[in-house]
């Protein structure tokens, strides 16, 4: 079974991150407790009797974090993931459907992920679960951990992530390599020289004219993921991206967009989303009752979902597969992730003859007997 603990409609996380703000303290159509949020000591406390009591009570149940603040996601995942079966969406999933996109976003460059160079906009838990997932596929290409977390670098409010400031979180400061402080993005691509940009900023726009030329300058194929949502808050377009870059960008957003023509070429935006990876990842889990989640999890999960875009359909610049067969998508995707599950001995099931028989067999299967 998966138990959410989730900060957006629980009833700790999601009353408490509201109270701390006065506004809402004192609103009278506020149906919260109406006392400030605890301490992260007390917070951490709770959460840890929580742990606890699950592992007693459901000690084959898999715990999903959902929707908790950046520095408590990033801190609770770490607290817990080698010690119980646990996992962060926002953080995981959020990072493999978007390797998902960088595989294939490769394939249609004839390079490899090592080869690239990344730059995010915006430093939260979902970029840094994204950066440190790519770093583990870098070390598995052959890199040292040191140069692939060269590779990554990272801009949020106060500017790009450089030694010298001091307001970084200890998860962040991996990623803040030597380099003049600047809060200019279109400078920091100039110096940087970037291959891809990812969005996760929240800030609609963010990827103006200026940022996609920039990249069309020192790039044949700038990679190009806009995957803030909802639509308001994508950092640019698809067509904005195709147009400003002359037909050269290769795009994804986190929101769905209709086919862009342009130039006589037809382009298919694809969208960055998680339900691509957390159903089967939690399938897979399931069916395992796997002791320990493990980001080798997540990136078999990104390399399975890549795979399933048809060449056809990759050549137009799609680099997710089409959701109307997402159910399908995600059964084959569980059964790679359940098989390296399997592989690497962390399953509480006996291997099953047919894997595939197996996996399909555990799918809900909305069927009701009449009553009447």
């Amino acid at each position: 079974m998966l138990i959410y603990v989730d900060e957006a409609y629980g009833l700790i996380e999601w009353k408490m991150d509201m109270e701390n703000n006065e506004q809402y303290l004192h609103d009278p159509l506020n149906l919260g407790l109406r006392k400030t949020r605890p301490s992260q000591e007390e917070l951490y406390s709770f959460v840890d009797e929580f742990v606890d009591a699950v592992q007693e009570v459901f000690p084959l149940c898999c715990i999903h974090f959902e929707d908790w603040t950046g520095v408590d996601a990033v801190n609770l995942l770490a607290r817990y993931r080698d010690k119980v079966s646990c996992y962060n969406d926002d953080i995981q999933g959020t990072a493999g459907i978007t390797l998902a996109g960088m595989i294939n976003a490769t394939k249609l460059k004839g390079t490899q992920l090592k080869d690239e160079k990344y730059l995010f906009l915006g430093a939260g838990s979902a970029a840094i679960g994204l950066a440190n997932l790519l770093c583990t596929v870098l070390v598995k290409q052959g890199m040292s951990l040191e140069q692939a977390r060269s590779q990554v670098s990272m801009f949020d409010i106060n500017g790009l992530l450089e030694p010298s400031r001091t307001d970084l979180e200890d998860y962040q400061k991996p990623y803040a390599h030597e380099h003049a402080p600047t809060k200019d993005f279109v400078a920091g691509i100039e110096s940087i020289k970037p291959t891809t940009i990812i969005g996760v900023s929240t800030v609609g726009g963010a990827f103006t004219q200026q940022v996609i030329e920039a990249m069309s300058k020192i790039n044949d194929r700038p990679v190009i993921l806009a995957l803030s949502n909802p639509t308001d808050h994508a950092e640019c377009t698809p067509e904005q991206a195709y147009t400003w870059s002359k037909g050269k960008a290769i795009y994804a957003a986190g929101v769905q967009f209709p086919p862009v023509h342009f130039n006589g070429q037809t382009f298919l935006p694809g969208q960055a989303n998680n339900f691509y990876i957390f159903p089967a990842v939690g399938l897979a889990i399931y069916a395992t009752r796997a002791k320990r989640v493990a980001d080798e999890m997540f990136i078999e999960a990104a390399s399975a979902v890549a795979d399933q875009v048809p060449e056809d359909m990759l050549k137009q610049g799609l680099l997710y597969p089409l959701q109307s067969n997402i159910l399908e998508i995600d059964i084959k995707t569980a059964i790679r992730v359940a098989k390296l599950v399997f592989d690497n001995g962390l399953a509480r099931v006996d291997h099953p003859d047919d894997l595939e028989a197996f996996i399909r067999g555990q799918v809900y299967k909305p069927e009701y007997r009449s009553l009447v």
